[in-house]
């Protein structure tokens, strides 16, 4: 049985962490538009001993997505990097993903890759201090 899940609660701006295989930390910020499409900014941190964190490499992504029932997914269409955009290779199929939604509320964000099988947490990032 399949789960529906509401595709207003994706609207906003959403973040994740995590630290990758080289001990970098790794943070995702997204915004989902009501219109589908979305921009995501990744940005890789270091941290070298004593200094404080630097970041190093970021990229944003630019595209479409969409939620049907428990299955959420991307197109990447652009990229921009270097404060350059690039038009994204519609024929390259990493530019497609697919996940299933295993948690979505007004703060939670829960999917995983249909491939890969990885799981992604993000939390909603609210305006307003103070707000439930």
């Amino acid at each position: 049985m399949n789960v529906k899940f509401d595709r207003e609660l994706l609207f906003g701006r959403w973040f994740r962490h995590d630290i990758d295989e080289h001990n970098r930390k790794i943070v995702e910020y997204a915004q989902l538009s009501a219109d589908g499409s979305f921009e995501f900014t990744f940005v890789i941190y270091i941290q070298k001993e004593g200094e404080t964190e630097q970041a190093i490499e970021q990229v944003t992504e630019l595209g479409d997505w969409g939620l049907v029932a428990d299955i959420h997914f991307t197109i990447t269409k652009n990229e921009l990097i270097d404060e350059q955009l690039y038009a994204a290779d519609l024929n390259n199929s990493e530019n497609y993903h697919a996940y299933r939604v295993l948690q979505l509320n007004h703060h939670i964000f829960e999917y995983q890759h249909i491939e890969s099988n990885e799981i992604f947490i993000m939390r909603k990032i609210t305006d307003s201090i103070g707000h439930c």
